[in-house]
């Protein structure tokens, strides 16, 4: 078959690799658990509308202290208990990893606390907490959150927010503006509005597979060695069909013999199937006669756009230096502002100068809490998924469209909005390609 991907990120890059390969066919459907051998390899072309591929995986080579430093600004983390599929990915392209730390820290700017929580040091990096009654408060409402909301899984309305949880069982103000909020604002790059309604379930849910809500036992966190580019570099080597960077696909449209591409470059071109492994807002705009599913089931998850610096302005970090974590949430004076994250990347990616690297998510862009522009090394803009009942919903869907009318659908929104999900949806669309499972009914 001729394929279409739309989309370079670690969805549309995981299906042109396997898609493309026999032995990449074999493996994905032994990874769903299928029985039957896929047909053979097949001739994939990749569209992707900027000029670089990877997606959210950007990495950042820097001159610093005579060294040569790759760092990332978007994707990061990973562990192999909750990644499986990705991490067998890595094994098979001989890509390496080596351990991370993932410690949080938080800095009230309202209220001046500062705190990190791996640790008593870092707990208690600001004296004063010692005597703090609502800091102690804060930290009993942690241990009773990790004891009381695995129940939900088993009991909860899935129709209940994290925001109203919180308060219909009484959870204190220190609690909310100074952990958990952060914390998820961290974890999907979301804004306290987006958390407030974010769907308790998927939550808890999410906290509960990654071993979060316990103290000890949590999952070891890897980065790839030398920066995330390193593994789509992988990738591409053993990709063999057309990478066209700089080629944003302007339409799809449908037939019962196939699917026909319109590019400002390469004009009107056929094929017999679509993946679309962009975002689902990208997906829609894109399709020149969506069906009513196709509208309903995309329209209802929706992203978001986060700003992105990397810099080396420690104004942005705890003032404390003790209380210095991986992930650093700064919850604003004013109700203006968003929260923001900064990830401290020498500790994170375990890099080896002594100049601090910081990759700020939606830092403030005027005031005082502006980033020292001298000290920026690059800027981005990414999107993310928002997360809401009817999104959730939605994700519940996909088998309507997935497949139908020589069209699949592969990405991270499908899932948790993070790599492995990404690459489980990919999976999930070679194997269906590979057994030919393509309708052509809408």
């Amino acid at each position: 078959m001729k394929v279409a991907i739309i989309g370079g990120g670690i969805s549309g890059l995981t299906a042109a690799y396997y898609l493309s390969r026999d032995a990449g066919l074999d493996r994905a459907a032994g990874f769903n658990g299928g029985t039957g051998k896929p047909s053979s390899a097949h001739d994939v072309t990749l569209f992707e509308a900027n000029g670089y591929i990877g997606g959210h995986t950007d990495t950042h080579t820097l001159q610093i202290d005579e060294q040569t430093v790759s760092v990332d600004s978007g994707f990061i983390v990973f562990n192999e208990q909750n990644y499986p599929h990705f991490t067998e990915m890595l094994r098979s392209l001989d890509v390496s990893w080596q351990d991370s730390n993932m410690s949080f820290s938080a800095v009230n700017e309202r209220t001046g606390m500062e705190y990190g929580a791996e640790g008593l040091e870092r707990l208690f990096a600001q004296r004063r907490n010692l005597v703090n009654p609502s800091f102690y408060r804060m930290l009993w409402d942690l241990l009773r959150f990790y004891r009381e909301a695995p129940v939900m899984l088993e009991e909860g309305d899935r129709d209940v927010t994290l925001g109203r949880y919180l308060r219909q069982q009484k959870y204190s103000r220190v609690f909310i503006e100074n952990h958990i909020f952060p914390m998820a604002c961290a974890l999907w790059s979301a804004s306290a509005e987006m958390i407030e309604d974010f769907p308790l379930h998927y939550f808890v849910s999410f906290m509960h597979n990654h071993r979060m809500l316990q103290l000890s036992g949590r999952p070891q966190w890897k980065t790839v060695k030398g920066g995330s580019a390193r593994y789509v570099s992988a990738l591409l080597q053993h990709f063999p069909g057309q990478v066209r960077t700089y080629c944003p696909v302007q339409s799809v449209n449908r037939t019962a013999a196939g699917v026909t591409l319109r590019t400002e470059r390469y004009g009107v071109e056929h094929f017999d199937a679509v993946v679309f492994a962009c975002h689902s807002d990208q997906a829609l705009a894109i399709l020149d006669d969506p069906s009513i599913a196709e509208k309903s089931i995309l329209g209802a998850i929706p992203y978001q756009e986060n700003q992105v610096v990397l810099h080396s302005d420690i104004r942005q970090m705890p003032s404390n230096r003790g209380a210095w974590a991986s992930w650093n949430a700064r919850i604003p004076a004013s109700s203006k502002h968003r929260c923001n994250v900064s990830y401290w990347m020498n500790l994170l990616q375990q890099l080896p100068v002594d100049k601090p690297l910081i990759v700020t998510l939606n830092g403030e862009l005027d005031g005082e809490g502006k980033i020292d522009p001298s000290k920026i090394w690059a800027e981005r803009t990414y999107h993310h998924p928002v997360y809401t009942h009817a999104s959730l919903r939605a994700q519940e869907r996909r088998a309507e469209i997935n497949g139908a009318n020589h069209t699949f659908y592969c990405g991270a929104y499908w899932g948790w909005g993070f790599h492995e999900d990404g690459v489980r949806s990919a999976l999930d669309v070679v194997t269906m390609i590979g057994q030919g499972q393509a309708n052509v009914a809408a």
